[in-house]
């Protein structure tokens, strides 16, 4: 992985590169939509709300559990016995990125979402609370941190959240094959090249034309950012859109040549 100085040059290039999103360098009505309507979506949803103060209550607590790490591990808790409050100060992902996985799915409106990595449930809560309709698949690899989503989901109110504990590569397969169709899959697990290209390709049967499939921290490593551009150039692949630290894929057929944007948020 990167070290922290070596991630903040990349994130500064990426920052003053990349496109504002109000147009310049934007030719692409799907793309000019999606920043409109939910990259630039600064509605105060009653959700987010109520999500942020479970995340507030883990913050505060300070009891500690034993964490089985299946992935390319933390890279700043070293031991496998950590508070509750050090892991969701390191691991749950920003407000920011958590409420815009909420738009997509109120806008797009995916039935079918998986995702690899449930951690305490608050990225899990976001997608699931945009759509009671819709049924969200969550695999955590360790029992002691999916016993604490659950409990998130509980206090929230969520029941259209089907957590499975265990190793995703064991998992996914299985999963996959029982739910048919994936139309939104969030990948937020093993950070490592191989295994993100692993899913990537496990997962492609089951996407549709509208399907999106979002990959978390794709900029962490050498091997992050290799997996990233394979997935880029996949012939299937019509529209990918990097925000630096969450990243998107698209198949929309009526894209007839693949365009590929970085966009600042």
């Amino acid at each position: 992985m990167y070290s922290r100085s070596q991630l903040i040059k990349k994130w500064l290039h990426y920052y003053f590169s990349a496109s504002n999103g109000k147009g310049h360098g934007i030719h692409s009505p799907f793309v000019f939509d999606f920043v409109k309507n939910v990259l630039r979506d600064k509605k105060g949803y009653d959700h987010y709300r109520i999500i942020e103060t479970a995340r507030q209550k883990l913050l505060n607590q300070t009891d500690e559990i034993e964490v089985e790490d299946l992935g390319a591990g933390s890279s700043v808790i070293k031991t496998n016995r950590r508070k509750i409050s050090d892991i969701a100060a390191s691991s749950l992902k920003p407000a920011k990125y958590g409420q815009l996985l909420y738009r997509i799915v109120k806008y797009y409106q995916p039935k079918n979402i998986i995702e690899l990595g449930t951690s305490f449930g608050v990225t899990s809560s976001y997608l699931a609370a945009a759509d009671r309709n819709a049924k969200l698949f969550t695999i955590e690899g360790s029992p002691a941190i999916a016993g604490i989503a659950r409990e998130t989901f509980r206090q929230i109110g969520l029941d259209n959240i089907e957590l499975t504990e265990g190793n995703f590569d064991k998992l996914l397969p299985a999963s996959l094959a029982r739910l048919g169709r994936i139309d939104l899959a969030f990948v937020d697990g093993n950070h490592r090249k191989e295994p993100t290209l692993d899913y990537f390709n496990q997962l492609l049967p089951y996407c549709n034309a509208k399907t999106i499939l979002i990959f978390d921290d794709i900029h962490w490593s050498t091997g992050m950012e290799a997996a990233w551009q394979e997935i880029q150039q996949h012939p299937r692949v019509t529209l990918t859109i990097d925000l630096f630290f969450m990243s998107f894929v698209f198949f929309n057929p009526d894209i007839n040549h693949k365009q590929l944007y970085t966009i600042r948020f």
